[in-house]
């Protein structure tokens, strides 16, 4: 099993490269560097057919977001709000991610 060196994180603003959702711009609710995908809040909606449970009394069809690819989606830059690759800086002895259009630190500092 191999881990995909993710290049966004969780609660990152992405936009999507590829696919039906292309160009939209969401949040990422959760980041799965074993199988290198990405769950972004209200992209990729797929129907799910579910009988009645505990969690969905009522069952029926309920809409959620799948899994896309962590390669589909790129970053948000938080100062320039363009779309942009990262690179990497230490400050501070901590390593954050710089984003490579207008140079300002990306991650928020603890």
């Amino acid at each position: 099993m191999s881990f995909v060196k993710l290049h966004v994180k969780k609660g990152d603003e992405v936009v999507v490269l590829s696919g039906k959702d292309k160009g939209q711009k969401g949040k990422v609710i959760e980041a799965m560097p074993k199988k290198g995908k990405v769950l972004v809040e209200g992209i990729n909606l797929v129907k799910r057919h579910t009988k009645p449970n505990q969690k969905a009394p009522q069952g029926g069809i309920l809409t959620k977001e799948a899994a896309l690819n962590v390669s589909k989606v790129m970053l948000v830059c938080p100062s320039c709000g363009k779309p942009t690759r990262t690179g990497h800086r230490e400050v501070n002895g901590h390593n954050v991610r710089v984003c490579k259009k207008c140079n300002q630190v990306v991650d928020q500092t603890k």
